[in-house]
């Protein structure tokens, strides 16, 4: 199962070390790891996606994340209501006379055009990894160049009021 553990961390040398060993302890294989500045000054949140069966349970490896010296905050993301997204650049071949069909692929995605060269156009979507999947197929044949994509960057949504905690109100 594909979980996302997402991390808040004091932003110091040899933390995404000591973080991501206690992942490789257990032979857990990342397969995107996001990192950059948090809201708080001299923080980083790491979003990272691994895969692990699904009889492992996570609270143990959470609390043990939790007593890493520079660890402020651990959550497990998996089953919340979250939004999700990555970047993808991608460096497509290109001469003049298809540039009118690479645009027809790239506006139905909602992806924008960042650089157009003589022999290439590169291309940014940001999305879920089913649509930035999607995009990639549909460029595969016109000759993928480079392509650089971020991990998953996570959020939970906002806190939704349960129907008992709506207070009732008089229209009178």
């Amino acid at each position: 199962m594909k979980r996302i553990i997402t991390v808040v961390v004091q932003n110091r040398s040899g933390v995404l070390n000591r973080v991501t060993g206690l992942f490789s302890k257990r032979q857990w294989n990342i397969e995107s790891l996001s990192v950059g500045p948090a809201e708080k000054p001299g923080c980083s949140k790491m979003t990272i996606v691994v895969e692990i069966d699904d009889d492992i349970h996570l609270d143990p490896f959470i609390k043990q994340l939790n007593k890493q010296i520079d660890c402020l905050s651990v959550s497990d993301l998996t089953d919340q209501a979250i939004v999700a997204r990555e970047l993808v650049l991608i460096k497509v071949l290109c001469h003049p006379q298809i540039l009118g069909e690479i645009r027809a692929i790239v506006e139905p995605f909602r992806a924008s055009i960042i650089d157009v060269s003589a022999t290439s156009v590169t291309i940014e979507v940001t999305g879920d990894a089913d649509k930035n999947d999607a995009i990639i197929e549909m460029l595969k044949p016109y000759g993928i160049k480079e392509l650089a994509r971020t991990g998953i960057t996570a959020l939970p949504r906002g806190r939704q009021r349960s129907v008992t905690e709506i207070k009732p109100r008089s229209v009178i």
